[in-house]
């Protein structure tokens, strides 16, 4: 049984789902903004499920209290790296350190090359398996 037909990253929260409106990207800011989390905007080309270190587009948005300045926000990131994904972050820190507590994919490429795996056979009978990441197969700037 197939569990992604779409071969789709998943990644975050609603991975599953068909891709976010803004006007739901909103109402999850919106309460993400209600707990009292901070939103920041990121980028990739390459959504390795280890890469969680994606590049930061703008600073984190501490001080915002409004979610039409996050959808902002993620729509100039759209607008600047079409060919990227792009994910919303919030971070809670009410505990008196920062942890993620929502993060969901808002922007995909056109192409989705997806992931494969790769079998790797050492000493003895040991054999191991790795993801590989058919975006890498090409440089970073003509991967999509």
């Amino acid at each position: 049984m197939m569990t992604n037909p779409a071969g789709r990253v998943t990644q975050g929260q609603f991975s599953f789902l068909p891709d976010l409106s803004d006007a739901e990207i909103s109402m999850q800011v919106e309460y993400g903004l209600n707990k009292g989390y901070a939103w920041s905007v990121e980028y990739t080309d390459d959504p390795h499920p280890r890469n969680t270190y994606w590049e930061m587009y703008g600073m984190p948005m501490f001080d915002l209290k409004d979610a039409a300045g996050v959808l902002q926000e993620v729509n100039a990131c759209r607008a600047t790296f079409p060919n990227c994904y792009v994910r919303l972050m919030a971070f809670d820190s009410t505990r008196g350190f920062e942890s993620i507590a929502m993060s969901f994919i808002v922007n995909r490429p056109a192409n989705e090359p997806g992931f494969g795996l790769v079998r790797q056979e050492v000493e003895g009978r040991t054999i191991r398996y790795t993801v590989h990441s058919y975006a890498t197969d090409k440089p970073e700037t003509q991967r999509y």
